[in-house]
């Protein structure tokens, strides 16, 4: 059945390879909602404008009058809310926008969802989905040892996971309090394509071709499990599909990397395929820098349960996803260039200097 799917923050890294991943394997029409902050790139929707299924709508998710008139005009199926204000390092600096869209925005865009789900007809009330896209820091920081499961207690440590467990907390209660079929989803750290310049692999891989510091944050201990984004854009497809209305799913990659590992298995590739670099071998150019502040130390998932109920597992293994990755960026320095020029420079974030 063909659905027309609302898509939030469509431009976004994750957002925009969900959008590519529909175009390309469902029938689905798609609405692109995105206000286009500093770090959305419709360059990512690659062909999308051409495609007849896309529209996109210029649209910040506070402003709950436009976002009544999307839901009217559009009439979508469904909703998957990828918006967010999305960088630690940026919510310590300045946590106000992280409380307002990632907070306020959830909440206006649940109140536009439920007016409008409340219009429906019974069988399309049955059938819509608003699924949650969220993040595994809501549950904060583990030991050397166990897992994020769905039933981890929440205790979010930085402005940025205490936003988005605020707003899981409302999509849940929208839920259980009006009967909104949501779905939550928590992912661990996505990569690949497209990643704002920000983030740690892609900012690795630039600053390492320009031979520029290599900034490694407190002693490099710190742990992330790496999913590659287009195994978690197939999984919010089965989710949003298949998904028991009320349930919360943990999306993992399977890959535990101390940052340490990540960055010196980075140097190793570039020193492969940049044969003639200057800057060989670049594991030269690393260097320990101040800790981020309240930097939580291990984060793993636990993602047996989409796995058994859904039949979901990632394809990329940690060294196809970054050799597909690296080799991306290389191919398209020029987009990287751009947002150097523009947009982001490599400065360092998140030392408390609250904008």
């Amino acid at each position: 059945m063909t659905q027309t799917l609302l898509i939030t923050g469509g431009a976004g890294f994750i957002g925009s390879a969900l959008i590519r991943e529909l175009l390309a394997t469902t029938p689905h029409r798609i609405v692109n909602v995105d206000k286009l902050t500093y770090a959305a790139s419709l360059e990512a929707l690659e062909g999308a404008a051409q495609d007849p299924r896309y529209r996109f709508e210029r649209v910040d998710i506070c402003d709950g009058a436009e976002l009544a008139r999307v839901f009217r005009e559009h009439r979508p199926t469904g909703v998957i809310h990828l918006a967010a204000e999305s960088h630690v390092d940026r919510s310590i600096d300045g946590p106000a926008e992280f409380v307002q869209t990632n907070i306020v925005g959830t909440f206006k865009l649940l109140e536009a969802t439920l007016a409008y789900w409340e219009t429906l007809e019974p069988a399309a009330r049955q059938g819509f989905r608003f699924h949650h896209v969220s993040t595994d820091e809501v549950y904060g920081t583990l030991g050397a040892d166990g897992y994020f499961t769905e039933t981890t207690p929440y205790a979010p440590n930085s402005p940025y996971a205490a936003s988005k467990a605020s707003s899981d907390h409302l999509a849940r209660a929208w839920h259980h309090t009006y009967g909104l079929p949501v779905l939550i989803t928590n992912c661990s750290n996505n990569y690949g394509p497209y990643q704002f310049l920000e983030k740690l692999i892609p900012l690795m891989i630039v600053n390492a071709v320009d031979g520029k510091p290599l900034p490694v944050y407190g002693d490099g201990s710190n742990v992330r499990d790496w999913l590659y984004v287009t195994d978690h854009a197939q999984a919010l497809i089965k989710v949003y599909t298949d998904g028991v209305p009320g349930e919360q799913y943990n999306i993992g990659g399977h890959n535990e990397k101390r940052n340490i590992e990540l960055v010196e298995y980075l140097c190793e590739l570039l020193d492969e395929l940049l044969p003639d670099s200057p800057h060989r071998p670049h594991r030269q150019l690393m260097h320990f820098v101040q800790d981020r502040r309240g930097h939580d130390q291990r984060y793993a998932i636990d993602a047996s349960k989409i796995q058994r109920e859904l039949g979901w597992a990632p394809q990329e293994t940690f060294e196809t996803g970054i050799r597909k990755t690296v080799a991306w960026y290389l191919k398209n320095l020029p987009w990287c260039r751009e947002i150097q020029a523009r947009r982001y420079s490599g400065e360092r974030l998140g030392l408390g200097n609250k904008a």
